[in-house]
Order: structure tokens, then sequence, then C-alpha cells
């Protein structure tokens, strides 16, 4: 099966790794229609307020925004649905040992397809920033900034 040459696009959530400290990650498959596939493909959908619930043994990915698709016709989808995860039963029931502990919650990373051209969502196991701790975090990142300006700089 021939891949197409196009290339597609990956969806970031930034949101999340400023408001999360993200402490591990997975990578599930996702249930999804044709209609939301190739909406996926022209880049139309939005994760900043998506999450993932585990409920009887199944995992779910809820406000996912895949816009819907122009050309679609009859077969629509719903924008925000909830979505089916696809993960091994081993990997549900430890995340949700996990999740259950105070504070953590399962977090969208990116969505994007894989090289056999599946849709694919890396989630991870998150803990809530406070403010002092974004703060702190902003703070790296500019002490990084200026130090790589600097030696870009002495290095000319």
């Amino acid at each position: 099966m021939a891949q197409p040459s196009v290339t597609t696009p990956k969806i970031d959530n930034r949101k999340a790794r400023h408001e999360f400290e993200i402490i591990e990650q997975v990578e599930a498959g996702i249930a999804l229609t044709g209609s939301e596939v190739k909406s996926l493909r022209n880049g139309r959908c939005s994760i900043d307020e998506a999450y993932a619930v585990i409920r009887q043994n199944e995992a779910f990915l809820r406000d996912l925004n895949i816009s819907p698709y122009e050309m679609a016709g009859y077969a629509q989808h719903t924008p925000k649905r909830e979505r089916k995860l696809l993960l091994h039963r081993r990997q549900i029931k430890k995340w949700h040992e996990k999740v259950t502990q105070k504070g953590l919650t399962l977090v969208p990373l990116s969505v994007y397809f894989s090289e056999r051209g599946l849709v694919k969502v890396k989630l991870g196991l998150a803990r809530g920033k406070k403010t002092h701790d974004k703060r702190a975090t902003i703070k790296e990142r500019e002490v990084r900034r200026e130090m790589d300006r600097a030696i870009k700089h002495f290095k000319r």
C-alpha cells in the first residue's frame, strides 16, 4: 500500500507542558470515523481542553475537538464526541491505578500519524503545577535562552 507523499500535521498540546508536570508518557491508538481522519489530515483539531478518562476497563478521550470535514456529506461526525483509546488491558489497568492517586490526570500531549498512516495520541500522566512552579519554569527557559545567545555571540 502506497503511503501519501504529503506530510501530515502533528498537533501539539503546548498548553499541557506549561500547566502540568509530565511524569510518564504512553502512545495510544484512537478509534475514529473516516471524516475525522480526513479532518485530522487537514490539521483541523484542537487538543487544548482534552483529557482522558478510564471507565469500566476502557480508556476514552474527552473534549478532543476535531472540526467537521466539509466534504463528508451525510456521514458527518460530532466534533467533541468521546473517542475510545486503543491500549492493552495491562496498560489501562496500570494507568488506572496511577490516575486514582491524588492529583494525577491523563492529558493528550500530541496527535499525529504514525509511519503506517494510523492516528496516534501521545498521552502523559500529569500533575498540575502551582503558580510558582510555572514561574520557575519560565525563568529557567529564559536563562537557557540567554546562555544560548551569549554562546552564539561569543563564537562570532
